[in-house]
């Protein structure tokens, strides 16, 4: 397969039909969101991907020869860059997967994390604003906006108590959106999305963190390979959080930028039907599985999958989880599956947070697919596969 096509935002012309742009579209979701768009819909995509010196499409290769599929450079910090893409493809959808996502580097990227997940959304519906009014416009949220929780499950109504910057700049945006839809009648919608994990997550993020070290520490025990039992690095055991399949929320994510479909609400094309539309009626809405897990919980999950028994001993950052047998035995008792290194421990920990989909399921009719187990099957089953190729 040859390098993924870079097309010229110029050359992209407006079509007929319906134009959905995709911000982030070499992650895991806006990836996901772009083959389920191509899978249920009849539209063209236009994604938007940062340009790096080193090229990270491998999400997105299988989309090379795929006609309906435009890849474009796109930086969300700069303003320029948004402006130019409303400008000339004039998108019927604008969905924002791009971000600073992770929760553990905002702390050292405070600055760099609210440019790109504050202002940028600013920048965004200032664009929309004024070229291209009707747009229907999502942006990820997050359940980190809930942060220092009040109670649980989390719904709609809890209030933002961020403790990150990552969570606070995700907080910020959610008024903004709010603020565009009340004041000047678009359709922006802010969906609080729940941890949502899949094979294409990026390795340091901790479920595939997780996988990833099961997959080589099982590899490493099957062939004998001694310098491959290297255990998984792990901070707050504890922190306790609610799973899904990234492939299942993305269709909540369309079914948010659809309300008016699944909720049969009155639409009219006319721009004072569409303003009274969305400062109506629209919604946020929590996505997540109502299910709870620990970190604990998906270590011994990913464990047991792959035939492998641990014994966890000792407290605290001297807690070690150690192996009890499996595929084979092996020539020492000491191998170490699992230890704590303290600085993967947050400066402020949100210790639990688990989603009350009530809302999202009865009135957008979205069901999670996935189970916890299954989503970690399936995560440990493609880490498995890219032993050969990757490590």
């Amino acid at each position: 397969m040859g390098m993924m096509k870079i097309n010229n935002i110029q050359d992209i012309k407006r079509s007929e039909g319906v134009i959905v742009f995709v911000t982030g579209c070499s992650g895991q979701d806006g990836s996901l969101m772009v083959d389920y768009l191509l899978k249920n819909t009849n539209y063209n995509i236009v994604g938007g991907a940062r340009r790096l010196s080193v090229e990270n499409h491998n999400n997105i290769k299988h989309l090379e020869n795929e006609p309906r599929f435009h890849l474009i450079n796109f930086d969300l910090t700069d303003s320029h860059s948004i402006y130019k893409v409303v400008e000339y493809v004039k998108p019927d959808y604008f969905i924002n997967f791009a971000a600073q996502s992770f929760v553990a580097s905002s702390w050292d990227f405070a600055r760099q994390t609210w440019e790109c997940n504050s202002t940028a959304v600013l920048d965004c519906l200032e664009a929309i604003k004024r070229l291209k009014p009707d747009c229907r416009f999502y942006n990820a949220g997050s359940s980190e906006e809930f942060g220092n929780v009040e109670y649980e499950p989390q719904d709609e109504n809890h209030p933002s108590r961020p403790r990150s910057p990552y969570g606070a700049s995700k907080a910020a945006a959610r008024q903004l959106v709010k603020v565009y839809r009340e004041s000047y009648g678009l359709y922006a919608v802010q969906g609080w999305l729940f941890n949502h994990e899949g094979p294409r997550r990026g390795e340091e993020f901790v479920t595939r963190k997780i996988t990833k070290g099961v997959a080589k520490i099982f590899d490493g025990i099957v062939n004998w390979k001694k310098g491959k039992l290297k255990p998984i690095e792990l901070g707050n055991l504890n922190a306790i959080r609610d799973w899904s399949d990234a492939e299942d929320v993305v269709d909540a994510v369309w079914r948010m930028l659809n309300q008016d479909k699944h909720r049969n609400l009155e639409y009219s094309a006319s721009l004072g039907g569409f303003q009274h539309m969305c400062r109506t009626s629209l919604k946020d809405y929590v996505v997540g599985s109502g299910e709870k897990h620990t970190i604990r919980e998906f270590v011994e999950k990913a464990f047991e999958l792959v035939g492998i028994n641990g014994m966890w001993s000792g407290d605290g950052v001297d807690e070690h989880l150690w192996y009890e047998g499996g595929p084979r035995p092996l020539p020492s008792n000491d191998c170490v599956l699992v230890k704590i290194n303290p600085k993967y421990y947050r400066p402020a920990e949100v210790d639990v947070l688990c989603a009350n989909p009530t809302k999202v399921e009865k009135e957008l009719g979205w069901k999670p697919k996935t189970t916890f187990e299954g989503l970690v099957d399936k995560m440990i089953s493609n880490d498995l596969t890219l032993i050969d190729t990757r490590v």
